[in-house]
C-alpha cells in the first residue's frame, strides 16, 4: 500500500519537536510515510543553531539539499557556505564528519536523507567518542587499548 501525505499535517509523533520551543526541530517524514531502508527528513535550525553534534558515520551515507536559508557545512574540519538550492553527498565511512550551522537571519531548512545501516558506528571528533548505535554503548577513543590479543595462551 501506497502511503500519501502532506508536510502540512505529519501526525507530530513524527517530529521531535511539534512546537518548534527548541533550536532545532526535525520531522521525520520517511518513517511516518513507512520508509524501512532509507530515512528522509526536514530539518529545520533556527539562527545561531547547530544541526547536530560534529560526527561521521562508518556505513551510513547521507544526501543534504538546503530547501531555505543560508549556513555554513562543516566538514571534515573545512567550512563551506550553504544556501537554499546547494546539495551535497556524504559517503558512507570515509571519516566524513559533519555538521549545519545557521549563520544566517531565517530558519535553515535541510532535507536530510540517508540509509539505515546496521552496525554503523558514529564518531564524535569534538568530544573524542564513539558510539556503537545498536549498543547505545558511548567508548571514549583515547581510552582505546594500544596493544590487545585474543590469543589466550599469550
Amino acid at each position: 500500500m501506497v502511503n500519501v501525505l502532506n508536510i502540512s499535517n505529519i501526525p507530530e509523533e513524527y517530529t521531535d519537536d511539534p512546537k518548534f520551543a527548541s533550536k532545532m526541530r526535525t520531522i521525520f517524514m520517511g518513517a511516518a510515510a513507512g520508509s524501512r531502508k532509507i530515512y528522509v527528513n526536514i530539518d529545520y535550525i533556527k539562527p545561531g543553531a547547530k544541526s547536530v553534534k560534529y560526527h561521521s558515520h562508518s556505513r551510513q551515507e547521507e544526501f543534504f539539499f538546503i530547501l531555505k536559508g543560508t549556513g555554513t557545512l562543516r566538514m571534515n574540519d573545512g567550512k563551506v557556505q550553504v544556501k537554499a538550492g546547494d546539495f551535497v553527498a556524504k559517503p558512507a565511512g570515509d571519516g566524513l564528519a559533519h555538521q549545519f550551522f545557521n549563520n544566517g537571519e531565517e530558519v535553515l531548512e535541510i532535507l536530510d536523507c540517508g540509509t539505515k545501516e546496521d552496525n554503523d558506528i558514529i564518531t564524535y571528533p569534538d568530544e573524542d567518542l564513539v558510539l556503537l548505535r545498536e549498543e547505545g554503548l558511548i567508548f571514549k577513543k583515547s581510552d582505546a587499548q594500544e596493544s590487545w590479543s585474543s590469543e589466550p595462551n599469550e
